[in-house]
């Protein structure tokens, strides 16, 4: 009995590993993709072609989707950028269904499983439903909802601001010729402890008293030890601050302060990979749970336990009952099970050879979007009700597909039952394409990921 157990177990780990193989780089790779965009992408460019609903957004949506990056969770992070970038909620929800279904490698994964057959239900399926979440989101979404959900985007976006303590919003300058200019100065030391609201420059040539101003042990390195506090005209600019003594006496050589060049290739990398890491720290968990329970679902859960689930051919039912109740069942399915676009293809054609309608295996591959990880993703971006409606009309425009599919290839006689299930190789630990763009993209991601928690955590963030 335990060496049982221990098969069981090592079944699990070793189902688990190898998915996490098969995911990882097309996961890398469409979250810092989805960084440089949000970093890069300038607002007035989404508005101009995302900021309404029509054919052409729609059209632009479905291209910009099927250039991302296949897996469910980076296509999240994508679709969260272009709402956090004011396109429309209808414009991000037909990038989502894009960016997971009409893809490259998933054609090329349902053409070696299932045939050519499925590739074109795929094909019209994703279309069919692209039309239709454009359609569902522009016209039933609610207004409240939407503002809502651009609410909760917009207070969890990052703030600028750093957590320096400096106060100078009562920092007098009354009749003195210093001249001291400091509404642009950056602060961007964190925790400095410098407390200048005290500060004055009252009636004298240059008349600053700092007798209560505050040097606490600190990391902002300013050193005013040496300052002098004398009657001439010092004529102090601090908007233009440099890292020099001037005639003032200020001693400011330590003092952090922000690189000049703020559009530099790096610092654009930088900023881009600090979002990387926030939304790592955001859904990292959500995507190890489901990387998890769909593990544990696909070692343990035989495929004649996922047949026994569909109605058989033979129960006399109509045909559209028969593809509605199907469709559904193909969903909740795909709702415990589904981890990635492409990965998930072996257990619908397991499906489909069970004895599942055509709409409804199209139906289960469409789901990558409503899986119980995704929504908790979905939760976290956007918050508890803007998530219920996304989640409820996205599984009607679902539905809707799977029944439209069915009734397309069935009526024009396009379905097959011949189909063969063909082997495909999944332990993805060869020299293949899989090894190779990981061994590019772990490294990558690790440096990456460590330049945005650097960044952030200068900026007084902790994720």
């Amino acid at each position: 009995m335990e060496s049982g157990d221990s098969n069981i177990i090592f079944h699990v780990i070793s189902v688990f590993f190898n998915m996490s193989w098969q995911i990882f780089w097309p996961l890398a790779f469409g979250l810092i993709l989805s960084s440089f965009i949000r970093n890069l992408l300038p607002v007035d460019t989404v508005v101009q072609h995302l900021g309404k609903t029509d054919v052409k957004s729609l059209s632009f949506t479905t291209l910009l989707g099927m250039m991302s990056s296949s897996c469910s969770y980076a296509a999240a992070s994508l679709s969260h950028t272009l709402l956090a970038k004011k396109a429309t909620v209808a414009n991000a929800m037909a990038f989502l269904v894009s960016s997971t279904n009409l893809i490259v490698e998933m054609f090329i994964v349902l053409v070696a499983l299932m045939g050519w057959t499925f590739l074109w239900g795929e094909v019209i399926g994703g279309l069919i439903l692209i039309a239709t979440v454009g359609f569902l989101f522009s016209r039933f979404y609610p207004k409240d909802v939407e503002q809502e959900l651009r609410q909760h985007i917009a207070n969890a976006a990052p703030q600028q601001k750093a957590s320096c303590g400096m106060d100078m919003s009562e920092m007098k300058h009354e009749s003195s010729d210093c001249g001291m200019d400091m509404s642009n100065m950056k602060h961007e030391s964190s925790d400095c402890g410098m407390d200048m609201s005290n500060m004055k420059h009252e009636g004298s040539d240059c008349g600053m008293d700092m007798s209560n101003m505050k040097h606490d042990s600190s990391d902002c390195g300013m050193d005013m030890s040496n300052m002098k506090h004398e009657s001439n005209d010092c004529g102090m600019d601090m908007s233009e601050m440099k890292h020099e003594s001037s005639d003032c006496g200020m001693d400011m050589s330590n003092m952090a302060m922000p690189a000049k060049n703020d559009t530099g290739t790096m610092a654009k990398i930088t900023k881009s990979a600090s979002f990387f890491q926030m939304d790592l720290a955001m859904i990292g968990k959500e995507i190890l749970i489901g990387v998890v329970v769909s593990s544990i679902l696909i070692a343990l859960v035989p495929q004649e336990g996922w047949r026994a689930l569909f109605i058989s051919n033979d129960a006399g039912l109509p045909a559209w009952l028969h593809s509605l109740l199907d469709v559904i069942i193909g969903v909740f399915v795909a709702m415990i099970a589904y981890v990635c676009s492409v990965g998930n293809l072996i257990l619908a054609a397991a499906l489909w050879h069970g004895g599942i309608s055509f709409g409804g295996v199209i139906g289960f591959i469409l789901s990558d979007v409503l899986t119980i990880p995704m929504m908790r993703v979905y939760q976290k971006y956007y918050g508890k009700r803007p998530t219920k409606w996304m989640v409820g009309l996205l599984f009607i425009a679902i539905i809707f597909t799977g029944m439209c599919v069915d009734a397309i290839f069935n009526g024009f006689g396009w379905v097959t039952t011949d189909q063969t299930l063909r082997t495909l190789n999944q332990s993805g630990f060869g020299m293949n394409m899989t090894t190779v763009m990981n061994l590019i993209f772990i490294p990558l991601s690790i440096w990456y990921y460590r330049l945005g928690k650097k960044a952030n955590a200068g900026m007084g963030m902790s994720m």
